[in-house]
């Protein structure tokens, strides 16, 4: 039970989060609690939003036959455009290491299959973007 606590501050659940909310709430202010993780949490989530068209043409163009994002989960969807900004634009983090995250952090989020489709959907897309 302690794991799980310490599971659910990971930076990318909440990364995942606040992209919900936003989501959900797209003209309320994003707010960054005091983290070590804070700046590293605001570029990505700041970097989805804003490169959010770049993302899915991306998404679109190595996945077509993979992945229909108008019939795609939103929850599914926020989780893959987050990896994917990670996958693109922070080059310093390994791509096994943002998908790994990602799958662990979606278990809070999805269900197993999704969480499968996922790990699939960003092994994928990571072989062709880096």
């Amino acid at each position: 039970m302690i794991k799980k606590d310490k599971q659910s501050s990971t930076p990318r659940i909440k990364i995942i989060q606040k992209l919900y909310s936003n989501l959900l709430n797209p003209d309320e202010k994003i707010f960054f609690p005091k983290s070590q993780y804070k700046k590293f949490m605001k570029d990505v989530v700041t970097g989805t939003l804003e490169r959010k068209e770049l993302i899915e043409e991306t998404i679109l163009k190595h996945l077509t036959d993979d992945i229909n994002l108008k019939k795609t989960d939103k929850i599914l969807k926020i989780i893959i455009f987050a990896a994917v900004f990670e996958l693109i634009f922070k080059l310093n983090n390994p791509k096994n290491v943002i998908i790994a995250e990602y799958v662990r952090s979606s278990e809070f989020f999805l269900e197993e299959a999704q969480i499968k489709y996922l790990n699939a959907i960003l092994d994928k897309i990571s072989k062709k973007v880096r």
